[in-house]
């Protein structure tokens, strides 16, 4: 449970601790107090969006820490520490600190983590309740997902069945959807691959014989123009006609050296060079008689590459820069033009599989509603027993699951779900519409909560779907945030006893501004707010019986000092020992 929540620059709280122990804790004060700062906290603990504006004025930061002793808690125990965190004497320190830039940062067991990871940890911890919930509790979501949460995990894992189902049906449909909207767009499309397809298998390319042509065909193109070069080189290295040629040149340089080696030993290394000269220009020059006869004038050859390399220029002008890419989208598109040639057989298939899941999700459907409904009577047998604890003998809450039955889909229309012969409307949720109706009286008829109940009547039954709620979702910590608005007299005492008894098996804490409530208190906090006439301040204090009773009389006439709200005040808080004794 929550052993301590502390407050430091929070909206006019400047320092506060506010220590936690087991049972009903209440927090009173008067209204501007900052009462709501101490839920405005415990929803920053739970990963709440940080407000800068909820920084005190003039201060840097915000800054809210609570201690949780960990006991039983070992799910708990095993977040903190897969968040990095650490327990220390059995207790864990969750922290948010707010800048007033708007910057946050959030702390597990003294680990820094992220917001969603302290919200991840500390939620299940604790349920808030306040009069947010009660207009919330009206939308036809809220009540669904109420009831759900009633049907514990059993109704859970149907729940997640059937939504893995219809998840699974919207991706098949919107595929189906897809392929037969787009059948037209396939059909041209494999048009145009098979034509392609074709023309590069007419053509029948090689890899690299682009590249390989177009070196042959400039070699053909320019044969003589080749052969005149080469023979011109030879007579330059060697020649036959007995002009100078390099070869002779180079014989000559070589023997005069050669002559004159016995003088100096490097006119003889320098002759050396000069022999491996001559022998490399002898090589040379056989080399390039022997490239001038081979090269040949062959005008027949030479069309036959060009004809061929215009074909591959056809090619790479379509499909690609070079024949190796052409060769590439080749295989890729006869990839492609086998998915497409297979549209029809792929439609049949995703029919077939939207069929399965079809009456798979009935199924599911079905058991879901099965569920529900069977939660929905134990639920309203539950409420309104506890309602009878609070003030109304005579309400009688009804749990109302129902379908919404529509005409059978078009040909080819997806729509609605056919459901046991029937033809419903659903979502991700189910084909289920659930309604709390409440009769408040003895023989009227039920009515939905928006219509049919006032706003103290709607408190209650917020306050006992919640105690019926605790039932099979338990949470260690229950904040009720003036849930108890619009109610008084008897009402209120009856309120106050329920939270008392709820108190027995679970931690709550209660911001009221009933005494009736307030007299049931196992421990007792007041906000009070003072004022220099510059800055206003508020500070939290445990009050001791003496000081109770003033609280209360306080809460009871408005005023401090008056005798009648202090013997009304005593009087309450005997009520209130006497029923937690007793009952």
């Amino acid at each position: 449970m929550l052993e301590e929540i502390r407050i430091s620059s929070l909206g006019v709280i400047e320092f506060s601790t506010l220590e936690l122990g087991p049972g009903l804790t209440v927090i009173t004060g008067e209204t501007g107090a900052g009462k709501t700062m101490i839920v405005t906290a415990l929803g920053l603990l739970l990963g709440g969006r940080a407000d800068s504006g909820a920084v005190r004025t003039g201060a840097r930061t915000a800054r809210v820490e609570g201690v949780v002793r960990v006991g039983e808690l070992a799910a708990f125990a095993a977040a903190v520490e897969e968040a990095g965190g650490e327990v220390e004497d059995d207790r864990v320190v969750l922290a948010r600190n707010v800048s007033a830039e708007g910057r946050s940062r959030a702390y597990v067991g003294g680990a820094s983590v992220p917001v969603s990871a302290l919200a991840g940890v500390a939620e299940p911890l604790v349920a808030v309740h306040g009069q947010s919930d009660q207009h919330r509790l009206l939308q036809a979501r809220a009540q669904r997902e109420a009831l759900d949460r009633f049907g514990g995990a059993a109704l859970a894992d149907l729940l997640g069945a059937y939504t893995d189902l219809h998840a699974r049906l919207e991706a098949t449909e919107r595929e189906l959807d897809d392929v037969v909207a787009t059948a037209r767009e396939r059909a041209q499309e494999a048009d145009l691959l098979r034509f392609g397809l074709g023309e590069v298998e007419a053509v029948a390319p090689e890899p690299g014989e682009d590249v390989a042509l177009a070196a042959e065909e400039s070699r053909l193109g320019f044969a003589d123009t080749l052969r005149t070069a080469a023979e011109q080189a030879r007579e330059a290295l060697s020649s036959d006609q007995g002009a100078p040629d390099a070869l002779a040149t180079t014989s000559a340089a070589r023997a005069l050296l050669d002559g004159v080696r016995e003088h100096d030993p490097e006119a003889g290394e320098l002759a050396d060079r000069l022999a491996e000269l001559t022998y490399l220009l002898s090589d040379l020059a056989a080399d390039v008689a022997s490239y001038a006869a081979r090269i040949d004038t062959d005008p027949a050859r030479l069309a036959a590459v060009s004809e061929r390399r215009a074909a591959l220029t056809g090619l790479t002008r379509k499909y690609g820069e070079t024949i190796d890419e052409v060769l590439a989208w080749s295989e890729r598109s006869a990839a492609r033009l086998l998915d497409l040639d297979h549209t029809d057989e792929r439609i049949e298939e995703l029919r077939g599989r939207q069929a399965e899941l079809r009456a798979e999700l009935a199924t599911a459907a079905q058991a879901l509603t099965a569920a529900r409904t069977e939660a929905a009577a134990r639920l309203a047998e539950e409420v309104t027993a506890e309602l009878t604890l609070l003030a109304m003998p005579h309400a009688r809450l009804s749990v109302e699951v129902r379908q919404h039955q529509v005409d059978p889909p078009g040909p080819g229309a997806h729509g609605p779900l056919l459901v046991d012969g029937r033809w419903l409307r659903y979502t991700a949720s189910g084909t289920d519409e659930v309604e709390l109706l409440l009769a408040a009286n003895t023989g009227s008829e039920p009515r939905p909560l928006g219509k049919g109940a006032s706003g103290g009547e709607l408190s209650r039954v917020m306050l006992a779907l919640e105690v019926a709620l605790a039932g099979t979702s338990p949470v260690p910590t229950f904040v009720f945030d003036e849930v108890d608005a619009g109610v008084g007299g008897t009402a209120a005492v009856e309120v106050g006893r329920r939270l008392a008894q709820l108190a027995r098996s679970a931690q709550v804490l209660v911001v009221t501004h009933l005494p009736q409530v307030a007299a049931y208190a196992d421990r007792h906090v007041v906000v009070e707010k003072a004022s220099d006439g510059t800055i206003t301040s508020s500070g939290l204090t445990v009050l001791d019986d003496a000081q109770r009773e003033q609280e209360l009389s306080r809460m009871l006439a408005g005023l401090a000092g008056s005798d009648t709200a202090l013997a009304h005040a005593r009087e309450l808080l005997d009520v209130a020992q006497e029923a937690r004794t007793g009952g």
